[in-house]
């Protein structure tokens, strides 16, 4: 997919063609919403958490002044988000790093001023899980905030002083548990954009420390 191009597809169908792409989640309208407000918003040396296929990064690294650094546990995301930094470079342009990492676990503290993450949040009966990586994309646990609470909880540790995290929450998730907590964690907290659709509404939480 090209910079000018936008993603499409929701969760719910890629979850239904789970025989087609088992392996990286691909951008769909979660996905557009982030980059919309990380464009807008990402400044100086900027970290994607679960970069998926890189697109939201490309995003930011081609349209920013931005120095991106891309991470993702599963290793599939890792090489297609590498070789769309590549493509970027062939262009001309800065391209950005790609790291495999669990959240924050490799990175020096205060050493972000922008965090992005667009966090698996679909609620799921533990029970009724697949055992592949579109699972651990999708799946945000029975309360859909499986990442979510510990990416708040964590997030205040590589952000510099003054730095800032664009977290994207869906209302499936518990929208006030996830602004509370922040909160909590002495963040101040607005919303940098938002989109309603039949059965949910996506923000992106702006959390400033």
């Amino acid at each position: 997919m090209n910079d000018e191009e936008q993603p499409e597809t929701t969760r719910d169908s890629l979850a239904d063609r789970r025989g087609v792409e088992t392996h990286v989640y691909q951008p769909a309208e979660d996905s557009g919403l982030l980059a919309k407000a990380a464009v807008e918003h990402a400044r100086g040396r900027t970290l994607e958490v679960g970069t998926g296929s890189g697109w939201v990064a490309a995003k930011v690294a081609a349209e920013t002044d931005a120095d991106v650094v891309a991470s993702d546990l599963n290793p599939h995301a890792c090489r297609q988000a590498k070789a769309r930094a590549d493509d970027l470079r062939e262009e001309g342009g800065d391209g950005f790093d790609v790291v495999r990492a669990d959240l924050f676990s490799p990175f020096a503290d205060d050493a972000f001023d922008t965090v992005l993450f667009n966090p698996p949040y679909l609620p799921t009966d533990p029970d009724n899980e697949w055992s592949d990586w579109m699972e651990v994309a999708l799946s945000g646990g029975e309360s859909g905030r499986e990442l979510i609470d510990p990416f708040v909880d964590g997030v205040g540790r590589v952000l510099a002083s003054g730095g800032q995290a664009l977290l994207l929450v869906s209302s499936l998730s518990g929208y006030d548990e996830v602004v509370q907590r922040a909160e909590s964690r002495g963040f101040d907290v607005d919303v940098a954009a938002e989109e309603s659709y039949p059965f949910e509404t996506l923000s992106i939480l702006r959390l400033v420390g």
